[in-house]
């Protein structure tokens, strides 16, 4: 062993801890050796780590926050192990423990909610404070579900009377005059994420209820032209197809006791060649206004599959290689 090696004893309270920490046959396991260059074993009531001293401290803080998570009933996921690991190497692991204490609301099955990166807690905390939030960042990072969840929770608390969910009817090329059926059938698919995202934190029956008496209103961005929105919790979606005419339009919507969350990705915009994006604009026009929120998400935002993260590091490196 060199002089650079060590090795650092974790102990552990019993075997179980153990197969919480390294997973189903070793799965979480596996992903921490591959990424990090140093020996991982359990001897007697110990995990022991044996490798150069920045990875043996890595290591050590990685598992014993997990442990921590673990002790407090928190069962991990691939997804959990990715994060923290990337953390880890820089020693910020330590900061998952605020996160998974933050519980922001329950699913109406009674699960609890948690932002589960430190973007996403940044993110909660900024809607929390400020009037006008933009959240702006790749697919996959909750942006739009913590908006909604927030929301809900708002109306709930009686600190607002009515949530308003809207986006811009422009997807992939696509045109509402093609669809069949009448108006609400043409906008639906649009807005059937916010139906999803509604659909898990109330219920089906509950938004149901909600939406007949006007306690939650789902449109499409038209819609908002020419009122005033006091009162409420309004969530402008996909917000990189909107033009710069419909983002003024809808910022100029803000009445008293509201509160304004738009989410969008601009490296999705849908609108015809030559249109700007709105949300493009907003962040340059918007920057100096100290009670507007603005939070970029990064990949390491990304709560769905591991490899949707994979897939959109992937696709900015060749953007960046075109370029």
């Amino acid at each position: 062993m060199s002089e650079l090696e060590g090795v650092i004893k974790v102990p552990l309270l019993n075997a179980s801890e153990g197969l919480s920490l390294f997973g189903p046959q070793d799965k979480f396991l596996n992903i921490i050796e591959k990424t990090i260059e140093a020996k991982i074993y359990t001897r007697e009531a110990d995990i022991v780590i044996q490798g150069g001293r920045k990875e043996t401290d890595s290591l050590q803080q990685l598992f014993e926050v997990l442990l921590q998570l673990v002790r407090n009933g928190y069962i991990l996921t691939e997804r959990d192990i990715v994060y923290a690991l990337e953390l880890a190497k820089e020693m910020k692991a330590d900061q998952l423990l605020e996160l998974y204490k933050g519980e922001v609301a329950m699913t109406y099955r009674g699960k609890p909610i948690r932002p589960k990166t430190i973007g996403q807690n940044h993110y909660v905390t900024t809607i929390k404070k400020k009037d006008i939030v933009l959240g702006i960042g790749p697919a996959g990072t909750g942006k739009t579900y913590l908006a909604v969840v927030l929301a809900v929770s708002a109306l709930k608390e009686g600190r607002v009377k009515r949530i308003v969910l809207t986006r811009p009817a422009v997807e992939a090329g696509e045109s509402l005059g093609f669809l069949p059926g009448d108006l609400q059938e043409k906008v639906d698919p649009y807005l059937r994420p916010l139906y999803d995202a509604l659909n898990d934190v109330l219920g089906p029956e509950q938004v149901a209820k909600s939406l007949e008496r006007g306690l939650i209103e789902i449109a499409p961005l038209a819609y908002m032209r020419g009122r005033t929105l006091d009162d409420s919790f309004i969530i402008l979606d996909e917000a990189q197809n909107t033009t710069p005419e419909q983002m003024k339009m809808f910022l100029t919507r803000l009445g008293f006791g509201s509160k304004m969350v738009i989410t969008g990705d601009v490296s999705q915009i849908d609108l015809p060649k030559g249109k700007k994006s709105g949300l493009v604009e907003v962040q340059r026009i918007l920057k100096e206004i100290e009670e507007i929120g603005i939070i970029y998400f990064a990949e390491q935002d990304v709560v769905r599959h591991s490899l949707v993260q994979k897939i959109i590091v992937a696709y900015n490196a060749d953007s960046e290689n075109q370029g």
